[in-house]
């Protein structure tokens, strides 16, 4: 049961560096459009 537990929370860990590593992907993208609206003014 412990193994179990331990499986599942590695597996909890893993997709959670995949949805930061999203997630900052798309705060790059809008940092960009931002800079980009700034040079254009």
């Amino acid at each position: 049961m412990k193994k179990l537990f331990v499986i599942v929370a590695t597996l909890g860990l893993l997709s959670a560096c995949n949805t930061f590593e999203g997630m900052g992907k798309d705060i790059q993208k809008a940092g960009e459009k931002i800079e980009d609206a700034a040079k254009k003014k």
